[in-house]
């Protein structure tokens, strides 16, 4: 379903049902390091397909200790020798912790399999190991949630002609970005070939339509929601007891401080 054919979500009702998800993702925040439950997020999908903009609605009311985003960069000369899994294993979630990798091992699958970053025999094998790495994570006690967001051509080429104009999304538009424009087929082909061979019971893909990207963000959140069975465990708001008389200081003279400029005042 295209964007033209659904009712939009008016503005007032998205932050409102925004607000009641954050209060919800903390609550499971303090469960999950109450209960010492381990939950790993993939988050796939084309360019401009909303990925970002969903991660940052939910980590944003959420402790960053507890609830850690990874977005590694191109791997290194070095890394390009290991063990294909081996630089994302080291950012798997421990005890108490949520991972959200924006963009994951599956980097394999879509941009190094149609950029031709990698070998048919690389290529091959991701396609065989994948599977049991991911049964291997969920066995350990990982709970792995796998969410493909899915854009529109047409949705696609209307954001990133936005960004042509908007000077805070410009560096979004790298050459990368740029050159899979122009490979819409390339890219649905070795999408469809990655769900045949990972969309395993264990751990399911989760497909977003993310053509209206405050649907996807509120669908989104619903569900990971839902598929974590967390109980309410906030504890109760702490006392703040009245301070103590303070004595024997005496603040320096306010000169002495270097202040940052009152920069609003020039609006």
């Amino acid at each position: 379903m295209t964007s033209g054919k659904q009712k939009k979500i008016k503005n007032a009702d998205y932050e409102k049902e925004l607000a009641r998800l954050q209060i919800e993702l903390v609550k499971l925040q303090e469960w999950v390091k109450a209960t010492g439950h381990k939950v790993a997020m993939v988050f796939e999908g084309r360019d401009a397909a909303g990925k970002g903009g969903t991660i940052k609605r939910i980590t944003e009311a959420m402790n960053p200790r507890i609830c850690q985003v990874v977005a590694l960069p191109a791997p290194t000369e070095r890394e390009k020798t290991q063990w294909y899994f081996q630089r994302y294993v080291q950012h798997l979630p421990a005890a108490g912790e949520i991972v959200i990798f924006d963009r994951s091992w599956y980097n394999r699958a879509g941009v190094e399999r149609v950029m031709g970053f990698c070998t048919e025999e690389e290529y091959k094998e991701f396609m065989r190991s994948c599977p049991e790495f991911e049964r291997m994570l969920v066995r350990s006690g990982i709970q792995l949630l796998k969410y493909w967001f899915s854009v529109s051509d047409e949705e696609q080429e209307r954001r990133f002609q936005r960004r042509l104009t908007d000077q805070t999304k410009q560096w979004k538009l790298s050459p990368m970005d740029l050159e899979s424009r122009k490979r819409w087929v390339d890219y649905s082909i070795a999408k469809d070939m990655m769900f045949s061979h990972t969309d395993i019971k264990q751990a399911p893909w989760y497909v977003v339509n993310s053509d209206i990207k405050k649907h996807a963000r509120i669908n989104c959140i619903s569900h990971v929601l839902s598929m974590i069975p967390y109980e309410d465990l906030t504890p109760e708001p702490p006392v703040l007891e009245e301070r103590p008389p303070q004595r024997g200081y005496v603040r320096p003279p306010m000169d002495d401080q270097t202040f940052v400029p009152d920069a609003h005042a020039k609006l």
